[in-house]
């Protein structure tokens, strides 16, 4: 048998259709930051290792800051329909939140 290694950084359009199946939403938050807004996105069900390598690859299509923490990425700045874009070129089914 033929032993396959499971590789941490493989993109998710190669992942499992469970991966694509997950809800990934990308909304603007501004409470706690002085009325900065931030996008925000939920859903990603990756570990925290590939979500933060995922949150590097956004942050730098975007050119802003960001963080990922407490299971989702926070990017600075109202980037939601790139967010977006990004993602369903990643593979996954994200969707614009909120208004």
């Amino acid at each position: 048998m033929s032993s396959r290694r499971i590789d941490a950084t493989a993109s998710p359009a190669k992942k499992s259709a469970a991966t694509n199946a997950a809800r990934v939403r990308v909304g603007r938050e501004t409470a706690g930051r002085g009325g900065k807004g931030v996008s925000v996105i939920t859903g990603l069900p990756l570990a925290p290792a590939q979500l933060e390598a995922l949150a590097t690859t956004l942050k730098k299509s975007c050119g802003a800051g960001g963080a990922a923490k407490d299971g989702r990425i926070e990017i600075q700045g109202d980037h939601r329909d790139r967010l977006v874009a990004e993602l369903r070129k990643l593979g996954y089914d994200a969707k614009r939140s909120g208004g």
